[in-house]
């Protein structure tokens, strides 16, 4: 990763931390205030976890195999779909890029293949392997401390950046599935209501 994209993904992961902190529900610190990145860190997970369940869980079971269209489209579009990932995908591809990246963040390990989760299709399955995976990331950030947070896990990448470059990810792929959502006029569950 260039050092433009690297700073990029952390000046985003920053201000989407920054909001994730303004919308939590927690005590009122202030500015200034030295925080355990761990407890901040799981603060950021939960609503990444939040926001992903309740994607998931809303797409009905028989609608995970969807994928966008040209068919769906404007007739006459001269935009290719081939490839395009469906809803099951999307969620899969998230799950695995947990794995990888709070992998690194918390210097664990996880105890499931994470390739073999790219196979799965049905909802049932996939929603388990999406809470198993958010426990993973859980578990992870609480290795983060004060003392660690800036040790290298590859080249430049740190823990708190590779834990920016994380939350990013997450973010950027449930923007995907709320199209898919939307598309198949299901109103996120994160939206419902506003």
């Amino acid at each position: 990763m260039s050092f433009k994209r690297l700073a990029a993904v952390v000046a985003l992961s920053l201000t989407t931390l920054a909001a994730t902190a303004q919308m939590s529900k927690g005590p009122d610190i202030a500015p200034g205030t030295v925080v355990d990145p761990a407890k901040s860190m799981d603060v950021a997970v939960s609503s990444l976890e939040k926001l992903w369940t309740g994607a998931a869980e809303a797409m009905p079971a028989d609608k995970y195999a969807f994928a966008p269209s040209a068919a769906i489209f404007v007739p006459g579009q001269k935009v290719k779909y081939d490839g395009v990932r469906t809803f099951a995908q999307i969620v899969t591809h998230t799950i695995q890029a947990n794995y990888f990246f709070f992998g690194a963040v918390g210097g664990i390990k996880p105890d499931v293949d994470a390739k073999a989760i790219g196979a799965l299709t049905s909802k049932e399955d996939i929603l388990k392997a999406l809470a198993a995976t958010f426990a993973f990331a859980h578990k992870a950030v609480a290795n983060v401390t004060p003392a660690n947070a800036f040790e290298s896990t590859r080249g430049l990448q740190t823990r708190a950046t590779t834990f920016a470059g994380a939350i990013a990810h997450g973010e950027d792929e449930y923007g995907q599935a709320v199209e898919y959502l939307r598309m198949n006029d299901i109103t996120p569950p994160a939206s419902a209501g506003k």
